[in-house]
């Protein structure tokens, strides 16, 4: 899969592909569906297939007070989309100059001069440019003149609602992690490098500072809390560890 930085460094060998556009945060089950679409249609037309998304997201552009947590930062998203052939991510810079764009610019410099679009997969309430004017009626008109197809994508929808990112949000305050790992389709993970704190955790665990690594949530035992001393953390830890064997036990 192809990382593509901002407009300035497509060539002219990205010309000619089948789009989508968003944030994909999490890539649960309703982007995959998406992915999955437009990948069929990809093939049919012999097109390379190519994601747009933005960084940072547009909410944390304008509401970075109020924005909600991300499900995933923008490499564990590039390691999701590589699962379902992506071959091109294009990432977008989302500042003042882009969010200043009014929607026919963007359709101009982003979709036709810079990637001579085909075929355009987004949500039918897709909003962009501007002052949001942008939006689904304004992009099939615009390829009907400039010969793109824009198709909305299918709703996908689990307990008769829509998977959103948000609700998967929701599910994690809650800490329903089975509710989480159904709209993902996938446990939900965390990646990350293990700081050193006041490195208490290599007394009792392996040293592994420094280390990159993935954490898969599958259950939620208890909440987070804070120990009169160093041996109650142990002894909590030695029950948490039993009652994650246990369950570990029992999915076997």
């Amino acid at each position: 899969m192809e990382l593509i930085r901002g407009l300035h460094n497509l060539r002219p060998r990205h010309r000619g592909c089948a789009v989508t556009i968003g944030n994909f945060d999490g890539v649960h089950l309703g982007h995959q569906a998406v992915l999955g679409q437009l990948a069929e249609r990809a093939a049919e037309l012999g097109l390379p297939m190519v994601l747009i998304t933005f960084e940072p997201q547009p909410q944390e552009f304008f509401s970075p007070a109020t924005a909600p947590p991300r499900l995933t930062r923008l490499r564990e998203k590039l390691e999701a989309l590589r699962r379902y052939a992506v071959e091109r991510v294009l990432v977008l810079r989302f500042d003042a100059r882009l969010a200043a764009l009014t929607a026919d610019q963007f359709i101009q410099r982003v979709l036709v001069e810079g990637l001579d679009i085909r075929y355009l997969v987004v949500g039918d309430d897709f909003r962009f440019g501007q002052g949001r004017a942008g939006d689904f009626r304004l992009l099939q008109e615009t390829g009907a003149r400039q010969g793109f197809q824009v198709v909305n994508m299918h709703t996908f929808a689990i307990g008769g609602a829509r998977v959103s990112s948000t609700r998967v949000r929701t599910a994690l305050a809650q800490g329903d992690l089975e509710a989480a790992e159904a709209l993902l389709g996938r446990p939900y993970r965390i990646s990350g490098r293990v700081a050193a704190g006041e490195q208490r955790g290599r007394t009792i665990d392996q040293q592994i500072y420094g280390r990159n690594v993935h954490v898969n949530f599958l259950r939620r035992i208890r909440d987070e809390r804070t120990f009169e001393s160093f041996d109650a953390l142990r002894r909590q830890i030695d029950a948490d560890a039993a009652q994650a064997r246990a369950f570990f036990g029992s999915r076997e």
